[in-house]
């Protein structure tokens, strides 16, 4: 859709001039129409219509395109305040608004590696905690009335604060923003809803391929601790405290460190003393040291992130680029179009229009402000066309060598480059920001202006050169995310093979971590498990148990209030399978869990549930009291009687059972074998957390008896109440029901 977009731009960019042109060719020939007294003698001398400088061509080849103009923004007014303050002041009359913009040195590059995530964190509660005068909801309020907003953010070198409103509103809502920049209070509610959202994150990391590649890619150019690139993981985020945001908030929150930028409908003079008045007497703080940062990409060679359940390829060709002070910028950024950057690259002429290998495809050599870029290719590609997509690519850097740009590629990414550039600044807005960047890096205040007359300057032998110079096909290192059972024996020819763990780690050191050997089973264990059994039915009717249909009622709670959903649902305890179908308020969903895969599916649309998620539902099939009664006697089961508790105020036997996939301890009613309690550690929407799930009111059907009501907590906070209002032992079911549809592989 951007490609589209640009293109569309491009075009207009390129025919707007030309209509103009010729209107105004139109407008001249009209002014010189002599008067009607002399228009009889004149008339013969007149040239035919077809030779006139105004008449409209007869091919689009053959509009005259003026050069473009020189570029030259109307530039801000810069200010410096006695504490070191930088501000800039850009005056917009177009409109009646006003919008501020502070971004403060220190971002998450800085922060401690043993709480990666910090900086998200303090992005977000520092906005909606508010302040102690007002907390982040009523200021929701406070500025939604006054069709305003004050907004906070993080980056990895920076974090931000800013404002917009009417112009008649400005005191009040730039005195809220000075409250919040100079005295935020973190809330703990507001952390911990951050927290969650940042953990659902990482539960859901692994769904998209697209998303792998992304990560894993930047992991292989920087190297995987690299603070550009290291993501938050459970235990860090869970070592975050509020302290944690007041302390960084202390040392990084003083006017020696900010840069604040103002655009919009305002005297200039009276802008800059309200902001002396507000900002003069803050005594300056610590200057902010940023950290010296070492990378180590990975060796070249081919990286593979298995996704079994994707009948695509995600591929990434990255190495180190350069930064934008680099002399070379300017003709790398002519390449970068020339080669991979649009519909008319090479890469997607190529390797999507001709050979018809590619889903998506582009890149070039990457570049940023204060340091080292990742050059990137990328190609989107089916899994049986992965090696001959990448040899293809490669094909394409070859070609470089023997086949380098022609005039006419030179001219049309020269074209490209200068059209939408100017997009990126036609607002005094946009030109605040660029000029604030530029400050903020130590960049020389013309390059914004300098863009353009390098361009221009940009030749074939320069394209040539920054081609050979920075995109050296024997150092990258290639990543593919995609089923790896169909591609292992064909991608050999590309280099040495290794293969990535992408699995989620839970705590520090992952798979690598110590596993606690189960208990073994005690003479009171075994009888407990005795009581679960007659209390089910009997050892007959719970061996003889082959499905087990329910109807059920659900209540999830979210963020945004309790979500009720009916539903129904079927389970295989041979096949180890099971099919909800639930009705919520997006519609009717239907999920399917195998050993083999999941999926999930949504009128004719189907998704494949990603491997990881559908391991966890798969193992929830293995604690379940039937499963685990029908393994009684199976040796790879322990049960072990561990003591007492009370639960609700009634006497409970503890009971551990261990399986070959995990831990859960049973609390049992001794007297009728019910299991009114089971607890063990497993995953919420949030992350790993420690699950309780709490049973009452038993129903009995086909000599069956089973709790009809759940409800189950995470960490102890309530998640979900399930009802159970039938069910039925033994029903048919229809092998179809955990088929995979040809379109779950889609992702």
């Amino acid at each position: 859709m951007k490609n589209r977009l640009l293109t569309f731009l491009l075009a207009v960019a390129v025919l707007c001039p030309a209509a103009s042109a010729w209107a105004q060719t139109q407008t001249d020939q009209k002014a010189k129409t002599p008067s009607s007294k002399t228009a009889e003698k004149t008339e013969r001398q007149t040239p035919p219509p077809e030779q006139t400088t105004g008449t409209i061509p007869d091919s689009w080849k053959k509009v005259a395109i003026p050069p473009l103009p020189d570029f030259k923004p109307q530039q801000p007014t810069r200010i410096q305040l006695k504490n070191g303050m930088v501000i800039f002041l850009q005056v917009n009359h177009e409109l009646p608004l006003i919008a501020g913009y502070a971004r403060i040195r220190g971002g998450s590059r800085s922060e401690p590696a043993e709480k990666i995530g910090l900086l998200d964190i303090y992005g977000d509660a520092w906005r909606t905690s508010g302040t102690a005068k007002m907390n982040g909801d009523q200021m929701d309020d406070y500025l939604e009335a006054r069709a305003a907003k004050i907004e906070t953010d993080s980056g990895v070198d920076s974090t931000s604060i800013s404002f917009d409103c009417l112009n008649k509103d400005f005191n009040d809502v730039f005195g809220l923003f000075t409250e919040l920049l100079r005295n935020p209070v973190f809330n703990d509610e507001k952390i911990a809803l951050s927290k969650d959202q940042i953990r659902t994150g990482i539960a859901r990391r692994n769904d998209s391929s697209q998303g792998i590649a992304g990560r894993e890619s930047g992991f292989l150019a920087y190297g995987k601790d690299n603070p550009y690139v290291r993501v938050p993981q459970y235990w860090t985020v869970e070592a975050i405290k509020r302290e944690d945001l007041a302390n960084w908030h202390k040392t990084h929150v003083a006017p020696n460190n900010i840069m604040l930028g103002l655009e919009g409908d305002f005297d200039p003079k009276q802008m800059e003393a309200t902001l002396r008045k507000a900002f003069d007497e803050w005594p300056s703080g610590v200057a902010v040291k940023e950290p010296a940062i070492t990378l180590t990409p990975a060796k070249p060679g081919v990286y593979v992130a298995n996704k079994p359940e994707v009948n695509q390829s995600e591929v990434r060709m990255v190495e180190i680029g350069i930064d934008r002070k680099n002399p070379d910028y300017f003709a790398v950024a002519v390449f970068n179009e020339l080669f991979g950057g649009g519909f008319s690259s090479r890469l997607f002429s190529n390797l999507r229009t001709k050979q018809g290998l590619a889903y998506s495809v582009g890149g070039g050599i990457g570049s940023a402000y204060d340091h080292l870029g990742v050059t990137r290719l990328s190609i989107g590609t089916k899994t049986n066309t992965t090696a001959e997509a990448i040899k293809g690519l490669l094909e394409q850097i070859d070609d470089l060598k023997t086949n380098p740009p022609t005039e006419a590629e030179l001219k049309r990414a020269k074209d490209s480059v200068l059209n939408s550039f100017i997009f990126n600044f036609d607002t005094p807005g946009k030109v605040l920001r660029e000029q604030m960047t530029y400050e903020f890096y130590g960049y020389p205040k013309d390059f914004l202006e300098r863009f353009k007359t390098e361009v221009d300057k940009v030749t074939i032998a320069d394209v040539n050169r920054v081609a050979q110079k920075y995109l050296k096909k024997d150092q990258l290192a290639i990543l593919i995310v995609g089923k790896v059972s169909e591609i292992e024996k064909t991608i050999t020819p590309f280099g040495t093979v290794s293969n990535l763990d992408i699995s989620i780690p839970t705590q520090p050191g992952g798979a690598k971590s110590v596993q606690q050997k189960p208990t073994a089973s005690n003479q009171e264990g075994k009888a407990l498990i005795g009581k679960i059994i007659n209390g089910m039915g009997g050892a007959d009717k719970v061996n003889a148990l082959k499905t087990l249909s329910t109807v059920v009622s659900l209540t999830q709670v979210t963020p945004m209030g309790p979500m009720k959903m009916e539903g129904s649902g079927i389970t295989d305890y041979k096949r180890m399978s099971t099919a909800v179908k639930l009705t919520t308020p997006q519609g009717e969903v239907t999920v399917v869990v195998t050993p083999q895969y999941g999926f999930m599916s949504m009128g004719a649309r189907s998704q494949a549930t990603p491997e990881s998620q559908n391991k966890e539902q798969v193992q929830a099939l293995t604690r379940d009291r039937i499963y685990v009664s029908q393994h009684a006697n199976d040796p790879g089961f322990t049960f072990a009687a561990t003591g007492t508790e009370q639960v609700d105020g009634k006497n409970t036997s503890l009971l551990q059972v261990t399986t070959p996939e995990q831990k859960v301890i049973w609390n049992v009613e001794p007297e009728t074998g019910h299991v009114v309690r089971a607890s063990y550690d497993g995953m919420s929407q949030t992350g790993p957390a420690k699950m309780v799930e709490t049973f009452s009111d038993w129903k009995t059907s086909d000599g069956i008896s089973l709790p009809s009501h759940v409800s189950r907590a995470a960490d102890g906070k309530e998640v979900m109440t399930i009802d159970l209002k039938s069910f039925q032992i033994n029903a048919a079911v229809d092998p179809k029901t955990f088929e995979k549809p040809a379109s779950a592989t889609q992702q």
